[in-house]
């Protein structure tokens, strides 16, 4: 048994024991005891990949075991980052496939680029591995499906990394809330605003030599590598990215229709465009999306991505209207307010929990922390996850929706059970993409 590590023959005996067939029932065969570590990979080394790595640094029965990039560059900063501020000496594995092949491997992280984050999770799933992907969950409305599918016939677990669900003073809004606090709620806004510069004109040349850029493209058809996209602006272009309302509005979307207690829209309309700025950016600057549920229920998302003029005192956020006041609800905490504006009730998000030698984790890396202190549970101990992907999968799907509107000018008409377009063939053809051959998602 020299080189057989636990985690093999635990599997090993398994299978042995019970049909490799068990595997892939419903029901998740844990190979960890609750004292054990979650051996975890993350994938993509850019700026989230920080943000796990210091959150994973705080987490109990948490180990971070493995990364891959296809950037030597990036992996090389990275790694010498992990060993000055937290020790970790994880494995370098470039090609993040060899990953999914490591049975020491209890878990995935994905933070690469939006194209590859449902096909990467559907094989993370497929591989058995649990399987942290941020946001959005998809590229494209079809990913969506397969995701959610593919991890319902898993037997690991499938987290999507809208962090404020993992927040203490969110929860505790959304109960009051849910308690009446605020009346009946009939209406929610979201907002993000940011001054983005132009990403000007790109010029082909060659592919950096410390670059996989075949991998790095994967799923997506092919094309040149030109000097604005890598190592961020991808998000601007749709081969690869799906704009703004994705990039940051899943968050605040995400937390009104979880305040609303809604699912899928009847209906989706939204303006907008490319206004700012002229260059290469394909998606848009300015957004105002309108998702409409039963009984007119509503939530409007207005982003501006190169005007950074706050709303409410910030930057982002959700504001939530019920018949007998209203809640802002953001990264930082809530303010319950009555009919008149004057406030009500207040809460500041607590520290998660972080030691002296470490950065500043408040906002966003501090509700990190939880996240994956939760994924991290609900692995060892069962606990139920705060932002299960099938949840998640719901309001990508409504950015989806957004884009969609937004690109055809269109007052979609939305099946509420399914979130499918209802007799638009224009839109029905956006559902999906194309992939580069052999690189299509099939469960």
């Amino acid at each position: 048994m020299k080189n057989l590590t636990r985690r093999k023959f635990v599997r090993n005996t398994v299978i042995g024991a019970a049909g490799a067939g068990l595997l892939s029932s419903p029901f998740r065969l844990s190979a960890l005891s609750p004292n054990e570590s979650v051996n975890i990979a993350i994938i993509g080394l850019g700026g989230r990949a920080y943000a796990l790595a210091q959150s994973i640094s705080l987490c109990d029965n948490l180990n971070l075991s493995h990364v891959s990039e296809v950037d030597g560059n990036r992996a090389t900063r990275f790694l010498e980052h992990c060993d000055r501020e937290f020790g970790f000496k994880p494995n370098l594995n470039p090609d993040f496939r060899t990953i999914l092949d490591d049975q020491d491997v209890d878990a995935i992280a994905i933070a690469t680029p939006e194209h590859w984050h449902a096909p990467m999770a559907i094989m993370g799933l497929q591989a058995g591995k649990h399987v942290y992907v941020e946001k959005p969950c998809s590229h494209n409305p079809h990913e969506t499906e397969l995701l959610v599918q593919a991890a319902a016939q898993a037997g690991t677990l499938c987290q999507m990394g809208n962090q404020q669900r993992s927040s203490i003073t969110s929860n505790e809004a959304i109960d009051l809330i849910r308690g009446g606090e605020i009346g009946d709620v009939y209406y929610g806004k979201a907002w993000y605003s940011n001054k983005r510069g132009p990403i000007g004109f790109g010029k082909k040349v060659e592919v950096p030599e410390y670059l996989n850029w075949d991998l790095w493209q994967g799923p997506a058809p092919r094309e040149g590598y030109r000097d604005n996209v890598h190592p961020y602006n991808w998000h601007w272009f749709r081969t690869w990215g799906t704009g703004e309302i994705h990039n940051n509005g899943t968050h605040e979307i995400d937390i009104c229709r979880w305040a609303m207690n809604v699912q899928y829209p009847e209906r989706v309309v939204s303006t907008g465009g490319r206004l700012h700025y002229e260059d290469d950016w394909q998606w848009f600057d300015t957004q105002v999306a309108n998702f409409e549920f039963e009984g007119g229920r509503t939530i409007i998302w207005e982003g501006t991505s190169c005007n950074n003029i706050p709303q409410f005192g910030r930057g982002r956020g959700s504001l939530v209207y019920g018949t007998e006041g209203s809640a802002i609800l953001d990264r930082q905490g809530y303010v319950f307010m009555n009919l008149d504006g004057k406030e009500t009730k207040k809460a500041i998000e607590p520290d998660p929990g972080t030691s002296a030698s470490t950065s500043d984790t408040s906002g966003f890396d501090g509700l990190t922390i939880r996240h994956l202190r939760n994924f991290t549970n609900a692995i060892r101990l069962g606990d139920k996850l705060n932002a299960p992907i099938a949840d998640g999968a719901v309001s990508t799907q409504l950015c989806h929706l957004g884009n969609i509107a937004q690109d055809l000018s269109a007052n979609l008409n939305v099946d509420s059970g399914t979130g499918k377009v209802i007799n638009n063939p224009d839109a029905t053809a956006r559902w999906k993409r194309s992939y580069e051959p052999g690189w299509e998602p099939k469960l």
